[in-house]
């Protein structure tokens, strides 16, 4: 580094957080602040290609000791400077400004309106011409210090988020906006005059920290600075592939590398390139290729390249044949120098030709994921930048609960919760008028319950193709399971909710959990609870959904449901009668069974769950001696856990559960109707609560009471469903399951007259 480099003024430049986009603040070092004599809120002018004002704050934390300068995407378009290069501090003394033009920065907008609502936004904040700026709604942004604050003054709701350019100040240079300041807003857009564009950057994609930094590794720095390659000796990377689920930001994410990298952007839309004509497809893949070369530095960016480069042994046309081709000699031919790099997104990888997943071509594959809880809070920011928020939304607790989100479905559901806001206001709209009043727009905002009700309607967009849901059971609606609970507990929820402490201790989290007991224990129950509890998707499936009669179709079915479950890790998969899916295998007679291939496909997929993080398959069956045996071994189905009939207290407990919602009269004692109930499952005790509200309304629809004679009654018209022998015959079957898990036969040698045996014995 120069010696000009590291005088404290000037410092390298790097990406502010989300919500700190469209503030105009710039996070300095504190030795930098000190040595320019600057408070924090002071004004500061960053020089790059061309200079743009903004207000000095304290760096972040995790910043402390670093000489950086970190800004938002607009600034950095202003100043002209992209991430990693250098720019130059400089104190301002802004001057009030009797005058200030601004204009639309986004096309296809028309803005109306009193000028008041931008000076109110914009007081005290320093401009300059020609900058592009942004309105920012409410938020509490808590780390913005009281001193700072008075230079981000708004109203009580203040404007969505718009981009606007400062057409012009008087007086010219660094100004503020004052109370005494004329506001003129134009209303047709005003293209910003610098060549940097700011309509998509970084600041505006969350949750994908990691995958930016593979990005600009692989573009920004072939095309800002090609000489570092020359210099080695080496061919820059010609081609990137961005592979993951539908709506986590491919597309997005390719438009914001082009744009700070200050690249041309040339978008290529699959099926817009295929022509009827012969060669005609070919010839408009060479001229965009050609277009990009003349208007280097510049990026192709290919979406849903699956459509137009498919595997050509599987397709039957000619001219997908020819196209495939041709883009394969179009990426041979460029050349090395041709600071041109192609960019190509799919959610199906395994679709495309094999050709072009190799260095050279596609260098690097990089998966776009589904956000984490942590990405899931940046992007729930991101959207709600413009929006006026109640102080009860919590958007922390919003990212918990959005497991399985992407950025799409989280842009859904703030739109959905911003229409359920307007729903609120919809009395007081006169639809004759042609406006609404200001006193109105005032009183509209975004509140926790908006938020609620939108999350019943959307679900995450990866998930539609299997049924999913988060379920509502909590631990508390659970009774009489204590010992399977506490067992659930450590190993499914500890895991998925701390899988830190199990590698710190060097062991692995259970992969599968088999629950097995007499119909009507509460299998499901609590299998949706313990998903639940652990904030995690929970995908119900059952044999009829996997079986198919088409041959191979079943085993794609269970590929699918796994594929699915990785995508939204944390995920719990349930299957129900776990029995009919994977029988045990050689007892067919004749030609091979559907249900073996299904078996050797789960258990293919179990032992692939290794590399799998926080991914949980829980069977259900009561019927566990007729499951394949290779399934119960440690590895797949880690715990065997036995869901019995429960004890007095158990029955108690669920009794309190089921009559929670029920008026009871003073008479009714559960501890009397739980000792008269020997052997009854959670089910059955659901029947005998529902049947003394039947009497009670029988006896009088007016009746706003349950009583003790009710119960009685009830309890007549009710039976155990589970025998005597039936518990003796589990309690036998459970002691035999946990010796075979630990001294398993070997599978292959089971004839039909074992089986038949075997069925004899139950």
């Amino acid at each position: 580094m120069a010696d000009d480099e590291r005088t404290p003024n000037r410092l390298q430049v790097a990406n502010s957080r989300p919500e700190d986009s469209g503030r105009g603040l710039a996070h300095l070092p504190r030795a930098t602040m000190a040595a320019m004599g600057l408070s924090e809120g002071a004004a500061v002018e960053i020089a790059g290609k061309r200079a743009t004002p903004a207000i000095a704050v304290y760096p972040y934390p995790e910043d402390e000791g670093l000489e950086i300068i970190r800004i938002d995407g607009l600034q950095r378009a202003n100043a002209g400077v992209g991430s990693g290069e250098f720019v130059e501090i400089r104190k301002a003394d802004p001057k009030p400004a009797t005058r200030v033009v601004f204009a639309p920065a986004q096309k296809n907008l028309r803005l109306q309106g009193s000028s008041e609502a931008l000076k109110r936004t914009f007081f005290n904040r320093p401009l300059c011409q020609g900058d592009v700026v942004a309105t920012v709604g409410q938020q509490r942004v808590a780390d913005i210090p009281p001193q700072v604050a008075q230079h981000l003054r708004a109203p009580a709701y203040a404007l969505q988020e718009i981009r606007l350019t400062v057409l012009s100040t008087t007086p010219k240079g660094v100004v503020h906006i004052d109370a005494d300041t004329e506001i003129e807003l134009r209303t047709d857009f005003a293209e910003p005059q610098e060549s940097r564009r700011a309509d998509v950057t970084y600041d505006d994609i969350g949750g994908m920290a990691g995958t930016i930094d593979q990005l600009r590794e692989m573009v920004e720095l072939p095309l800002r600075y090609p000489e570092l390659f020359q210099r080695l000796g080496v061919d820059p990377p010609k081609g990137v592939l961005l592979h993951g689920p539908p709506g986590t930001g491919k597309t997005r994410l390719a438009r914001a590398v082009a744009n700070e990298s200050d690249a041309e952007f040339f978008l290529v839309n699959g099926p817009e390139i295929m022509g009827s004509a012969y060669g005609e497809s070919e010839k408009r893949l060479r001229e965009v290729f050609e277009e990009a070369t003349k208007a280097a530095p510049s990026i192709v960016f290919i979406d849903e390249i699956d459509s137009i480069a498919p595997k050509r042994g599987q397709v039957s046309g000619e001219a997908e044949k020819r196209l495939v081709a041709q883009l394969l000699t179009l990426m041979d031919g460029l050349e090395a120098r041709a600071n041109l790099v192609v960019i190509a997104a799919t959610n199906r990888p395994e679709a495309i030709d094999e050709a072009l997943r190799r260095p050279g071509r596609f260098d690097r594959e990089i998966v776009v994921g589904v956000p984490d809880e942590r990405g899931r809070r940046e992007i729930l920011g991101i959207h709600t930048r413009g929006m006026p928020l109640d102080e009860d939304v919590d958007l922390g607790e919003l990212a918990r609960t959005t497991y399985g989100f992407v950025g799409a479905d989280i842009a859904a559901l703030t739109r959905e919760a911003a229409i359920e806001a307007v729903r609120r206001i919809m009395p007081k709209l006169n639809l004759s008028e042609q406006t609404i009043p200001p006193e109105v727009l005032d009183t509209l905002s975004v509140g926790r319950k908006d938020f609620l009700e939108a999350l019943k309607r959307v679900q995450p967009s990866a998930m539609r193709e299997v049924m999913v849901q988060a379920p509502q059971v909590r631990w508390d609606d659970v009774g009489g399971l204590d010992e399977a609970q506490m067992r659930m507990k450590e190993g499914v929820e500890l895991p998925l909710k701390d899988p830190q402490a199990f590698r710190r201790l060097g062991i692995r989290p259970a992969k599968g959990f088999l629950l097995y007991g007499p119909p009507g224990t509460g299998k499901t129950l609590l299998a949706k609870a313990v998903a639940r509890e652990a904030e995690a998707n929970f995908i119900a499936t059952k044999s009829s959904d996997l079986l198919s009669k088409w041959y191979g179709e079943s085993e794609q079915q269970i590929a699918r449901l796994f594929a699915r479950a990785r995508q939204v890790a944390p995920c719990v998969i349930f299957i129900d009668e776990l029995d009919s899916l994977v029988p045990a295998r050689g007892g067919g007679l004749g030609e091979p069974q559907v249900t073996e291939r299904v078996v050797n496909t789960i258990l293919a997929e179990m032992d692939g769950l290794e590399e799998l993080q926080s991914v949980v398959v829980i069977g259900a069956t009561n019927r566990p001696n007729l499951v394949d045996p290779a399934l119960l071994r440690p590895g797949r189905f880690d715990e065997l856990i036995y869901v019995g009939v429960p004890d007095q207290a158990g029955r108690e407990r669920i009794l309190s559960i089921q009559t929670q919602k029920m008026p009871l009269a003073s008479d009714v004692d559960l501890s009397v109707i739980a000792a008269r109930t020997d052997r009854f499952t959670g089910a059955d005790l659901e029947d005998v609560v529902r049947r003394a509200g039947l009497v009670a309304l029988r006896e009088s629809l007016t009746n706003d009471q349950v009583t003790m004679a009710h119960f009685e009654t009830a309890l007549s018209e009710s039976r155990a469903s589970v025998t005597p022998e039936m518990e003796r015959e589990y309690q036998a079957m459970s002691a035999k399951l946990k010796q075979e898990a630990v001294a398993m036969q070997p599978i292959g040698f089971i004839t039909p007259g074992m089986l038949k045996r075997r069925t004899d014995e139950e």
